[in-house]
């Protein structure tokens, strides 16, 4: 792997990092517009993509970039940033920033995964009464709300708890190194995705779409966790939605 890929990766999501913290100084003049319907984007969203955009550009003028405030349409070229890193229709790096605690997930395709520089693995927890579980309401999804809620309730009788964070990439770096056994979520865009997706495979996780087929960045549709947990979520929800959001919601 191109050593300047991997610095622009990293000093990408610190750049943002650095932005969203300033902006988080100043939340009472924060300006925010509605994109649709329960959707929202902050001056602090689009400047901390501003950031990663333009380092990128500045660095590799012949990538690709997809962003979820960028219009732009992605060409042809075999490098496309999510922002993470594809190459040839496969995610071979992803980061994840919080700048909060300065926590520096990251994980190279085939070389593992890692928090501020050390090897992080999924958590060996196999008993469900004691494992710890992750999800989100589907905000995008709400005419789904009641399938959900029912598979919220079955996974919810069988766990220690459930934790509501607000942000998949952190979720699942958070599956990845082992503080919870397992993540669902519907709905979810490839941005919200392709980073926790190579850092839960890199620390020998599983991580499918709702059907166990590993369509899940496009699809949006997301079970990741130890093997164990990931089975025991992915029965589930097969048993309660039978299928992909993307196709019961069309």
């Amino acid at each position: 792997m191109n050593e300047q890929l991997v610095e622009t990766a990293v000093e990408s999501v610190k750049k943002a990092g650095a932005v969203l913290l300033d902006y988080h100084r100043k939340l009472a003049t924060l300006q925010i517009e509605a994109k649709g319907m329960f959707d929202y984007v902050t001056e602090a969203d689009l400047a901390a993509q501003e950031a990663i955009v333009n380092l990128i550009h500045s660095r590799h003028p012949d990538h690709d970039i997809l962003a979820e405030e960028d219009a732009r349409k992605p060409g042809e070229n075999l490098h496309r940033w999510l922002i993470d890193l594809e190459y040839r229709g496969y995610v071979v790096l992803g980061a994840v920033y919080d700048p909060s605690r300065k926590e520096l997930f990251f994980a190279q395709e085939g070389r593992g995964a890692s928090l501020n520089g050390r090897s992080i693995r999924v958590s060996s927890r196999l008993t469900q009464n004691e494992a710890l579980v992750a999800t989100a309401f589907p905000w995008r999804e709400r005419a789904l709300l009641s399938r959900y809620l029912e598979a919220f309730t079955r996974v919810f009788t069988k766990v220690s708890d459930i934790r509501r964070g607000g942000s998949a990439a952190l979720d699942l770096a958070y599956v990845a190194c082992g503080r919870c056994e397992g993540f669902w979520e519907l709905g979810l865009s490839p941005w919200d995705i392709a980073a926790g997706h190579l850092l839960v495979k890199e620390a020998g996780g599983h991580i499918t779409d709702f059907t166990g087929r590993e369509n899940h960045i496009w699809v949006g549709d997301v079970i990741a966790g130890n093997p164990s947990m990931h089975d025991f979520l992915l029965g589930i929800i097969q048993e309660v939605f039978g299928g992909n959001v993307s196709t019961l919601s069309a």
